[in-house]
């Protein structure tokens, strides 16, 4: 504690200047823990909106996968988005209103692996009405999840024309089209005539 003594004419005055010190102290220290407080308020936002944003980016994570693939991932592919692309097999599709079931082929149906190609079967049920290029031997992409029973749950679906596909034609035809018949050569029964048989017709005509 220091005292500082004043002296005048009256009394002999003390002065503690020790609470003075004291105060900015613990003030001092008040404003050190309140910035502490601050800090951690902040940090625990930060971490928190950074979770959310990596929990939500997982979540709207989605794989691009055929079916060959989408047999490959194993559990991984019950626990995530998926986009598996395939064609649709001729026969399979089976319409609810908006609500579609169908297969995917790994293969289009003209070809020769069609029939060893993986297959998944694909419920749609979305908001929407399949678009009308779904049909038969269509490019379909199906959006949504898989579950343990093996089924495709699709919430969105795409799809493109199937192809236009035919074996090519012999004599160089375009493919799906068949080759036209030749006409047949014009007879010329002037050039084939014999010249009595070309005088008689001169003749004829003139007498006309």
């Amino acid at each position: 504690m220091i005292q500082i003594t004043d002296v005048g004419p009256e009394a002999v005055r003390t002065i503690d200047l020790s609470n003075g010190r004291s105060y900015r102290k613990a003030k001092d220290m008040k404003k050190s823990s309140n910035s502490v407080r601050i800090g951690f308020a902040v940090a625990v936002i930060l971490g928190t909106i950074g979770w959310l944003a990596f929990t939500s980016y997982g979540a709207n994570k989605s794989y691009y996968v055929t079916v060959p693939e989408l047999v490959k991932m194993g559990d991984k592919a019950y626990t995530s988005n998926l986009r598996v692309e395939g064609f649709v097999e001729p026969g399979s599709i089976q319409s609810e209103g908006p609500h579609v079931t169908f297969v995917l082929n790994e293969f289009e149906s003209h070809n020769a692996n069609a029939p060893k190609g993986r297959k998944l079967t694909v419920v749609y049920k979305g908001s929407e009405p399949p678009p009308d290029t779904f049909k038969d031997d269509a490019q379909a992409l199906a959006m949504g999840t898989i579950g343990r029973d093996g089924v495709f749950h699709a919430t969105a679906l795409q799809a493109k024309c199937a192809s236009k596909y035919a074996p090519a034609q012999p004599g160089g035809g375009k493919p799906g089209m068949t080759p036209q018949k030749q006409a047949a050569p014009a007879s010329n029964s002037r050039a084939n005539a014999t010249p009595e048989q070309a005088g008689k017709e001169t003749a004829g005509l003139a007498s006309k």
